[in-house]
């Protein structure tokens, strides 16, 4: 039996000054991620100062939202909906966790190719998660 991933209810996620304009760009379906001028590095999770050298010449850069999928879980009784928790490694090089959706969850596999989706929030921007290329 195939188990097809299914959209759940999303809670809206805090918007904060540091992350405000990786939201906004979220609400536009682009995805961002941040990257140090200093060191030249992407980091992820968005955040003022490079976790690399510690550097607050740090900007946001288009990003073409595509991947692999380094370690994926299926969570099946974690409530009425099964769901795929995953460390998706951006082209980028850095590597978000994130759901995996819109597809049979059962044909996930690490290494796979995965490009990113805008799923809606209750009240709040949409929330990038990623789906097979």
């Amino acid at each position: 039996m195939t188990l097809m991933a299914q959209d759940r209810k999303l809670t809206a996620p805090t918007v904060y000054p540091d992350n405000a304009e990786f939201w906004k760009a979220a609400g536009e379906g682009r995805l961002v991620v941040k990257y140090c001028n200093d060191c030249k590095q992407f980091h992820w999770y968005p955040r003022p100062i490079c976790p690399h050298c510690g550097s607050d010449r740090t900007e946001f850069k288009a990003s073409p939202g595509t991947g692999t999928i380094y370690s994926v879980s299926v969570t099946r009784r974690a409530g009425p909906i099964a769901f795929a928790i995953a460390y998706v490694t951006l082209d980028e090089g850095v590597s978000m966790l994130t759901n995996i959706v819109d597809c049979d969850l059962d044909a996930l596999r690490i290494g796979q190719k995965v490009r990113v989706v805008f799923k809606p929030t209750e009240g709040g921007p949409p929330v990038p998660m990623f789906t097979p290329a």
